[in-house]
């Protein structure tokens, strides 16, 4: 890149998480893409770009590689498809992990992978605005480091971040920024600039929890899926739980394993799967019959054995949708439910479930939808909070001990990202899969198919290829460069 980037205006300051406005105090030139999230996503691109001899520069905010699994991850997660359809690209599971690998393992996979591909993201460093500027055509990614013992968490040596990055100061007070502060507290604002961007902060950026009336009366513990680590602490206790999707399910089974009594919040309609059939993985043999049949003819076998195996899921309170689970997956984005042992506990009688349709008979149909299933009886949607449990919507009341909110995550893409029309009010690409992954200007995007991983390691490649043939055109004699 020639010349230096001019900076911005001298007024521009940021206002992070409602500090005090910091002034810039330096610009990083990238001669690479910038990856924002060092989950398996920004990963994936890193290490595809790398295998092509093409540097990056990724900026996570937390203080290590995937934040979700390590600090925001039940125990008891495991992943839902085998192994090798969850592995990144160019680095296979170790042939000795589990088909379905744990959470420790895939926290194990990621870390090998990031130092398998020398991969080194700067931590403690979170995006708070990014734009276009036309004016030199380059993407500006406004930065707050979070210092820890007077420096930003980094894993790189100056030496590699060196042949990616040349920097000149901006100084704007001889003081340090957050010079008052405790070390680990201090704050630095850099300016990357670079003509391409990579959002890889992913569709679950952030928890989601519905604005229910009556939280702040209720005196039991309340949380969102993200905090909650184990069933041991609900022992005798009645809880509830909110949202009846993968986590949903896994975490009644957990609290039904360790004594609790959960009772589950079901607001509309969902498929139930089992996780394998005739002795493979439900997902494997849907993407190996898509190969020769419709879409819809897959659906229909695939529901036709799902009954087979688990029986008729709306005698137990879960409705299915009208379309076939691929088909709505591939609508939607809402992913079919993988039992991995609920369902069995219900069938068993170790949670027993009252069939619905006779209590439906009696409800008008605006009420009829909100069904929910509990330990052994029928409930309808929570209205309200009360201090002691919940309301439902007929005017009934129950007392729960705990609330878990299993409502899933969002993006937070559109708190940072400004003036792109690429991105929806959402956080996802406005244009539909599989074309979603590239924007105007050199912006990318990985990790928002609602394709899970292995989408994210299709778009990542994609990607990788992308960039590295505009990269080495505007850097030639940078062709024969490895990180």
């Amino acid at each position: 890149m020639s010349g230096r980037i001019p900076p911005p205006p001298p007024t521009v300051t940021v206002d992070p998480l409602g500090t005090p406005n910091i002034p810039i105090r330096r610009v990083a030139e990238a001669r690479s893409p910038i990856i924002v999230g060092a989950g398996p996503s920004g990963l994936a691109v890193a290490a595809s770009l790398h295998r092509l001899s093409v540097p990056s520069i990724i900026l996570e905010r937390s203080d290590g590689i995937a934040d979700l699994w390590r600090h925001r991850a039940y125990g008891r997660l495991f992943l839902h498809l085998p192994k090798a359809f969850c592995q990144l690209p160019h680095l296979a599971f170790p042939a000795h992990f589990p088909t379905y690998p744990s959470k420790a393992d895939f926290v194990q996979y990621l870390h090998s992978y990031a130092h398998h591909f020398s991969l080194h993201p700067i931590f403690g460093c979170t995006v708070v605005a990014a734009h276009f500027d036309p004016a030199v055509s380059l993407w500006r990614v406004t930065t707050v480091w979070h210092h820890l013992s007077g420096r930003p968490v980094q894993s790189n040596s100056p030496s590699q971040m060196s042949e990616s990055l040349s920097e000149s100061s901006r100084s704007t007070s001889e003081e340090s920024v957050g010079s008052s502060a405790e070390p680990e507290e201090l704050l630095e604002v850099v300016e990357y600039v670079s003509p391409w961007l990579v959002v890889a902060t992913g569709e679950n950026a952030e928890p989601v929890v519905p604005k229910l009336k009556g939280r702040e009366e209720f005196k039991g513990s309340m949380l969102h899926s993200s905090e909650y680590k184990s069933g041991k602490e609900y022992k005798g206790k009645r809880v509830l739980v909110v949202g009846c999707g993968n986590s949903g399910m896994d975490l009644c089974l957990d609290l039904c394993e360790h004594g609790a009594m959960p009772f589950m919040s079901v607001r509309s309609a969902v498929h139930v799967l089992p996780r394998e059939m005739f002795g493979t993985s439900t997902f494997g043999l849907a993407m190996k019959l898509l190969k020769w049949l419709p879409l819809r003819m897959v659906d229909r076998f695939l529901l036709t054995v799902a009954r087979m195996v688990i029986g008729n899921t709306e005698k137990y309170g879960l409705k299915r949708p009208e379309l076939g689970p691929l088909e709505l997956k591939n609508i939607t984005g809402k992913t079919p439910v993988l039992d991995v042992g609920a369902l069995t506990l219900i069938r068993n009688g170790r949670i027993q479930v009252v069939n619905p349709s006779s209590l439906s008979l009696f409800l008008p149909p605006s009420q009829a939808k909100f069904l929910t299933i509990s330990h052994g009886q029928i409930v309808l949607e929570v209205e309200s909070l009360t201090s002691n449990g919940a309301k439902f919507v007929d005017g009934r009341e129950m007392g729960y001990d705990s609330v878990v909110f299993a409502t899933g995550y969002r993006s937070n893409v559109t708190t940072w990202l400004q003036d792109s029309d690429f991105i929806s009010e959402g956080g996802k690409p406005k244009t539909p899969f599989p074309h979603g992954w590239k924007g105007k200007n050199g912006l990318y995007c990985v990790g928002f198919t609602g394709r899970g991983l292995p989408g994210a390691s299709a778009d990542a490649i994609k990607i990788a290829l992308d960039i590295a043939e505009s990269w080495k055109k505007k850097y030639p004699e940078r062709k024969n460069f490895v990180l």
